[in-house]
């Protein structure tokens, strides 16, 4: 007995000590297997798709084609943009559009080109999942590579590929954190983006190996699902709930299928999808809102207020309630950030031209931020609304003074700053997909004109008279732009940064010519190049990072879209990105 028991004990012993075949290694502490670790992968994945039938956030996709420049490295040929609502209700996600120009296939031109693609928004809606219907070890080969750090996940790193031909579903890699196994970032091929073509008969519409028809799609349309690569991230909003946050998507080389009748020609393209809005778009939080805390009765003395306003007072807050509601169905509609700490870095550079002009207005005027990309400002009342992108590729300071400085002029000037019609609560009763379509905040030529007239005094009464050639140049680079990025450049709701008409000559004709190659001229920013946006709150954090020396041409980038890397952190433990 004892003899059986040494014998035992080595082999035993043996067992433990020997190291597994490296293919059969689990990549996880304790006693999981891989394919343990894949099923946990494939139920956080279900749980996740499930999760987005409750949530519908604003997805916002702009696109641009470009072409190879030896110089450049690329640049742009024209841009396509979409803003929407994501739909997970039905077989696979859908884009409900928010924007008149979104939603339906534009009427064939004869000016176009035989078989030129359209881009479908539902398939970039559906690059923020690796595989919509079923993401398991029954469809899918899972592969364990390494284990790495994205930001302070820990993360189990896997190579996937289906296991039927590679025309269906996803191939690329994964990256799994290692506490509840939710997919934090994927990158490879996607099969779920759509193109459409002209003058061809309608045919059924792939979408992830399933066929399903195309109702109302007109016969001369054909639609036909095609491989994009896609860089696609996450973030934990909650311990445990991971959602989809940003996509990068680009096809460098696709496959010229323009010989092909049958299918559209796959264009060279750089997109980005963004996705915000999730606590103010989830159905918990309709359900939060459906019950009402009854406070108790608080005695407040009104005496000294307890008169009736002249009739002076009583417009400015007529014409104050009407600023409110606008900016309320904004914030409701997902399109405008709460207040917060950028608002404040925006207004001081306001406060900044107020003070060195003497300008004293009949209340403070604040500044809020769109959370969209295309460039546009506007003046609601006495708030000054700057967009996202706008924000993004201001290339400084004295720019940013110049955008503000032209809103500013509008106030001073007395020009109608808000549509007194919107102090009526039924004005802007209307589901979200009209809204853009309803509030317009442009004005006449004459006061574009007088407003380009006073911004240029304003800057050279203030701290950034020295250093208007940036300005200047970044007014340039968007004259230059108009025509080939019209979807970035043109404002949906706002003022146009350049009219042609009614442009800032004075600021632009004192600029430098632009020198695409000079590396020392900066003109504007690319995308995404200032600005972090929180997509559960909403909220907006400046990228607060050094000053990256440029080592060529290809680096610089104006008004581009580029790739974007997430800092990776777990909601339970928020890291203050200013220290980094």
């Amino acid at each position: 007995m004892r003899k059986l028991s040494h014998v035992g004990l080595i082999l035993l012993l043996v067992v433990l000590v020997a190291p597994a075949p490296r293919a059969q290694q689990p990549p996880a502490a304790g006693t999981m297997s891989i394919d343990d670790i894949v099923d946990r992968i494939a139920k956080s994945e279900s749980a996740l798709t499930t999760r987005m039938r409750t949530y519908h956030p604003i997805v916002e996709v702009y696109i641009q084609d470009f072409k190879a420049d030896s110089k450049l490295g690329t640049v742009p040929v024209k841009d396509e943009y979409f803003l929407g609502q994501f739909d997970g209700t039905g077989e696979g996600p859908r884009l409900l559009p928010l924007s008149p120009r979104e939603g339906s296939f534009r009427t064939p031109s004869l000016f176009k080109r035989p078989f030129d693609a359209q881009y479908q928004p539902d398939g970039f809606a559906a690059t923020t999942a690796p595989d919509w219907q079923m993401f398991n070890r029954e469809r899918y080969e899972f592969t364990f590579v390494r284990r790495e750090f994205l930001g302070e996940a820990r993360t189990l790193v896997f190579d996937v590929r289906p296991k039927s031909a590679d025309t269906d579903g996803f191939s690329g890699r994964l990256w799994v954190e290692d506490r509840d196994f939710n997919i934090v970032r994927f990158n490879g091929v996607s099969r779920n983006v759509a193109l459409s073509s002209y003058f061809q008969k309608s045919i059924p519409r792939h979408f992830n190996g399933i066929s399903r028809n195309v109702d109302g799609t007109p016969a001369s349309f054909q639609r036909k699902s095609v491989p994009f690569h896609v860089d696609s991230w996450r973030v934990n909003v909650s311990p445990g709930v991971w959602l989809p946050s940003y996509v990068y998507c680009e096809e460098s080389d696709p496959n010229d299928s323009g010989d092909k009748p049958t299918a559209p020609r796959q264009p060279r393209i750089k997109s980005q999808v963004r996705l915000w809005g999730y606590e103010l778009k989830g159905v918990e939080t309709q359900q939060e809102l459906a019950t009402i805390q009854i406070d108790g009765p608080i005695v407040q003395d009104t005496a000294a207020d307890a008169q009736q306003l002249a009739p002076v007072l009583s417009q400015r807050r007529w014409e104050q309630q009407a600023e409110e509601n606008v900016l309320d169905r904004l914030s409701r509609a997902g399109l405008l950030a709460p207040a917060g700490p950028v608002d404040a870095v925006l207004e001081t550079v306001l406060n900044n031209l107020e003070v060195t002009n003497n300008i004293t207005p009949d209340r403070p005027t604040h500044v809020r931020i769109l959370l969209t990309s295309p460039l546009e400002s506007f003046t609601v009342g006495h708030t000054i609304v700057v967009s996202r992108g706008l924000i993004d590729v201001l290339p400084d300071e004295a720019s940013l003074a110049m955008v503000l400085g032209y809103e500013l002029s509008h106030v001073i000037l007395g020009h109608q700053l808000v549509d007194t019609k919107f102090a009526f609560a039924d004005r802007l009763m209307i589901p979200d997909p009209d809204l853009l379509k309803t509030l317009r905040f442009r004005h006449s030529a004459a006061e574009e004109a007088a407003a380009n007239v006073r911004v240029v005094e304003l800057l050279k009464n203030s701290p950034y008279k020295d250093k208007l050639a940036a300005a200047g140049l970044f007014l340039r680079t968007i004259a230059a732009n108009a025509k080939l990025l019209p979807n970035l450049i043109q404002p949906r709701m706002g003022d146009y940064v350049v009219n042609n008409k009614q442009s800032l000559t004075t600021l632009m004709q004192s600029a430098p010519e632009l020198a695409r190659e000079n590396l020392d001229q900066v003109s504007a920013l690319p995308l995404g190049a200032r600005l972090i946006v929180d997509p559960w709150s909403d909220r907006l954090e400046l990228i607060r990072t050094s000053a990256v020396p440029l080592a060529s041409p290809r680096e610089k980038l104006p008004l581009l879209v580029t790739p974007l890397m997430p800092y990776i952190r777990y909601a339970e433990a928020p890291v203050d990105i200013s220290s980094r």
